[in-house]
């Protein structure tokens, strides 16, 4: 079975259709587990309850943003080790760093293309199909 196929994603994106992008995305690429969130708050309590094996999560959102995301779920001993790729539609220089500073595994820029976003889980991950 394909590593795709075993693992559980939650997107965190406050645009539905993002998140439908990242979703179909994703399907295409042979994952099967995908829960979708629409703020920071709502991904951070998806990663308490349940088994996550990689966030996608938009930087600008309101509530709790991604970077706010990114450093709840660091700080948290049982999920700091969850794989976390950031989407946003500015490739920031500060921002990146900032992420950087507090644990992202990698960056995907919107717009993206199936081929992009599989290479930026492949670069985390190694092969996944």
């Amino acid at each position: 079975m394909p590593v795709a196929a075993s693992m559980n994603v939650v997107v965190v994106d406050d645009q539905q259709t993002m998140r439908s992008l990242v979703r179909t995305g994703l399907q295409e690429l042979g994952f099967r587990e995908i829960k979708e969130c629409a703020d920071g708050e709502a991904g951070l309590r998806a990663l308490l309850t349940s088994k996550v094996d990689l966030v996608i999560s938009d930087y600008n959102m309101p509530k709790l943003d991604g970077l706010g995301l990114l450093r709840a779920i660091r700080g948290h001993e049982p999920i700091r080790g969850t794989p976390f790729i950031m989407l946003t539609g500015r490739a920031d220089r500060e921002l990146v760093q900032r992420a950087v500073q507090f644990g992202v595994n990698n960056y995907l820029v919107k717009p993206f293309t199936v081929a992009t976003l599989k290479e930026k889980i492949e670069a985390v991950f190694g092969p996944i199909t």
